[in-house]
């Protein structure tokens, strides 16, 4: 195996080890550790294939570094290692590397509430050439212009760019495409249409697609299951079920399986936090959910 089969091997592996668990200060280390080792095989004589993708796997090395840094929440170091891997991206050249970074960028802008910069993003997403190529970038793409429309606030817009991202999504096909993308498909945009449906304040129909992103998203990818899990709560506390909300919310913990909740997520179960207790405050599942959500913290 060849230095740089191997160093793509241990991104697989670094990709997976986020798929089940998020980001987490040792996924990011393990990343930027990599990322040295590639840029050190820079130094040698290489052909411009090899340092084409070396360049590659060192935008794909911080792209997960950041990655993490989004799920952790520090959203500083994360904006930093996004610069750093748009700049590697360039230079490999490679069109699946740069729609990943856009994507994260405009992830990253959505976390901070730059709703312009997100836009800005996801647009820049969607007439990349990974997305102009491959109707399955293109829907990431799309579904990207789609969050962003709705934290601008215009619902209307939110829904045309969604209805455009099943559409393309459709007229994907089988392909070898790179490891980071296999959290994308149906369920994933079921994910992601719950995610805008409830913040346009569709809570009915955001709590049947998070159903069906539920019935699709593989038990390995237990971040995305326990995300849109958040999302199912959500939806069902806002149509006036905080009971049954509350024992959604708390599979969330079940899900992880005792590891700790990334950031984002935690911010998640931190509005349904608040959300059941204005809500519901003296019943008895609050409080079991408060004591629950206590011994949870306790050790995060």
């Amino acid at each position: 195996m060849t230095d740089v089969s191997r160093a793509a091997a241990r991104v697989n592996l670094l990709v997976e080890t986020d798929d089940r668990s998020g980001g987490h200060t040792g996924l990011a280390t393990e990343a930027l550790e990599g990322r040295a080792e590639v840029l050190g095989l820079q130094q040698r004589n290489a052909g411009e294939r090899v340092r084409r993708a070396l360049y590659a796997l060192a935008a794909e090395y911080t792209t997960i570094a950041a990655w993490s840094c989004i799920d952790l929440h520090d959203l500083d170091a994360a904006q930093k290692y996004l610069h750093e891997s748009a700049t590697f991206a360039g230079l490999s050249q490679d069109a699946a590397t740069g729609m990943r970074v856009w994507i994260n960028m405009a992830m990253l802008a959505y976390q901070r509430k730059n709703w312009p910069e997100q836009l800005a993003a996801a647009q820049a997403a969607s007439a990349s050439p990974a997305a102009r190529r491959d109707p399955l970038f293109g829907s990431m793409g799309r579904v990207r212009l789609a969050l962003a429309h709705s934290s601008l606030g215009d619902p209307r817009a939110a829904k045309r760019a969604l209805g455009a991202a099943e559409e393309t999504l459709q007229k994907a096909v089988e392909a070898e495409r790179p490891r980071w993308t296999a959290f994308y498909g149906p369920a994933e945009l079921s994910h992601l249409a719950a995610v805008i449906l409830n913040h346009n304040g569709e809570s009915a129909d955001a709590e049947a697609m998070a159903h069906r992103a539920l019935a699709r998203i593989p038990e390995e990818f237990q971040r995305n299951r326990a995300l849109a899990t958040c999302q199912l709560a959500t939806a069902q506390l806002r149509q006036g079920d905080p009971e049954q909300a509350t024992r959604t919310a708390s599979s969330v913990f079940t899900i992880m399986d005792g590891a700790p909740l990334p950031g984002r997520m935690r911010t998640l179960i931190g509005d349904f936090h608040r959300d059941l207790l204005r809500l519901a405050p003296s019943t008895t599942y609050a409080r079991d959910w408060a004591d629950r959500m206590r011994d949870e913290w306790s050790r995060a």
